[in-house]
Formats: structure tokens, sequence, C-alpha cells
């Protein structure tokens, strides 16, 4: 089987998936970024990082009136995944892959039981950390956006930072 490469990024309201929700997740094809998925979940929990909620601009009481149930929304991803053409396996691309993997994972098993991705993640972070020869401090995204995203942060949109990431991704693969 092929594998496809998929850029996925999510929101949260928190940073672990034990304490707190995740809240949105977009995800996109590293090579085809227009072929896309997203989708606001309805929380899990209440508990929130103030910091962590305000970055995404989204709110846990509109979430919770208009949000996706987990499970629902993990079917959702999942038959997105599955629909790809072609037999190919999934792998997860993220820009700081553990967090967005530790979400993607521990969601997919607590409301599926199972994570289609199993355990194929790729972190932009250390790739580029590999490709560049570089230090762990010079691959965060103040260093990078310059170079490769003409400067442009990311807009803590879950699907719109999935396509910043694959663009990214892109562009540090042609250069290696």
């Amino acid at each position: 089987m092929d594998e496809v490469l998929v850029s996925v990024d999510v929101e949260t309201a928190g940073p672990n998936p034990r304490d707190y929700s995740m809240i949105s997740i977009g995800a996109c094809l590293v090579d085809q970024p227009d072929h896309s998925f997203y989708v606001e979940l309805k929380p899990t929990t209440s508990a929130v990082v103030p910091e962590a909620l305000a970055i995404s601009g989204l709110s846990m009481e509109e979430l919770e009136r208009t949000g996706v149930e987990p499970a629902t929304a993990m079917l959702q991803f999942e038959e997105w995944l599955t629909a790809l053409p072609g037999e190919r396996t999934p792998v997860l691309v993220a820009f700081n892959a553990p967090f967005d993997w530790m979400f993607i994972d521990d969601y997919f098993r607590r409301f599926l039981g199972r994570n289609p991705f199993g355990h194929a993640a790729l972190d932009v972070k250390a790739y580029a950390m590999g490709a560049m020869r570089s230090t762990w401090a010079e691959t965060s995204m103040r260093v990078l956006s310059p170079r490769f995203l003409d400067g442009q942060p990311l807009e803590h949109n879950a699907l719109s930072d999935a396509r910043d990431q694959a663009r990214l991704f892109r562009a540090l693969r042609n250069e290696a």
C-alpha cells in the first residue's frame, strides 16, 4: 500500500486529552491541500486553560450547542480518511506532531476503539531539524515562517493551520 501524508491540526481547551477537550480538527492532504476535512466538537469536559481557548477564538458554550458529538466527529474523520483514493495508509503530519497526535489518538481510541493512523506520525519540527541540520529552537514557527511561509503566522483555525503546515512541509521536503 502507498502512504498518503495527511496534515492535521487540532485546537484544544488545554494541554492534554485526559483533562481537556479537543474542540476542532482540521486536516488536508499534504500534496492536495484543497482536499480537506474540518469539524468542531462538542466538549467532553468543561475544564479550560483560558489562554488555550483564547488562541482558537472558539467558545465552549457555543460548542456545547453546535459542536458535533465526539464519536460522530471521529467517525466522520475516519470516513474521510478511508475515502481517500486508492488503498493508501494515512500518515499524520503535524507541526509538533506529539501534541496533535496525542489528542487524535486518544479521541479515536476512546470513541471508536481504533486509530486509522496507527502510530504513524511525522513531526514537521523534527523533519525541519534534520533537513536543515539545525537546533530544536531553530524549528519554531517564528524562525520557519519567514523562510517558508512568507512570514505568515498560523491563524489557529485548525483547517487553515493544517493547510499552512502542509505548505511548510512541502517547502521543507523540496529544499531537502
